[in-house]
């Protein structure tokens, strides 16, 4: 598989879904991606998102995750289920269109097919969320 892997191949999402452009990193221990805002997006509206699309951004940056470390399967098996989300800070209302987000995911621990995740998306200049979600696997 070539470095970084390509986001189609990592995750399920496509066109208005798909949130997550490319994979800037990716290891065992974390992944991080960048995405620009769109007006494509879910929860646009007048020339911005809001934030609580950071929760989904996380979730498919953990998606990607997974896929890498389980590899892909082409009848979509192994795929995970955002169980919960544990805790959400935001710090932004809305997030402009054209916005570049970049999203650091870490697992934090795993119980059988169990594992709470954190993350964060920031731009450039500041962090917009902190997350940490529960994924189950299948």
């Amino acid at each position: 598989m070539a470095y970084p892997p390509s986001v189609k191949t990592l995750i399920p999402h496509r066109d208005r879904m798909q949130l997550i452009d490319k994979i800037v990193d990716i290891t065992s221990e974390k992944v991080v991606t960048q995405t620009a805002v769109s007006e494509k997006w879910p929860l646009f509206r007048q020339e911005s998102v809001d934030c609580l699309i950071i929760i989904e951004i996380v979730a498919q940056t953990a998606a990607a995750l997974f896929s890498w470390k389980t590899g892909t399967r082409e009848d979509g098996s192994g795929s995970g289920l955002l169980e919960g989300i544990k805790n959400a800070d935001f710090y932004a209302g809305r997030i402009p269109v054209h916005t570049l987000l970049t999203t650091t995911v870490k697992p934090l621990y795993s119980i059988e097919n169990y594992t709470v995740l954190e993350g964060t998306v920031q731009t450039k200049a500041r962090t917009l969320g902190h997350v940490a979600i529960g994924v189950l696997r299948g």
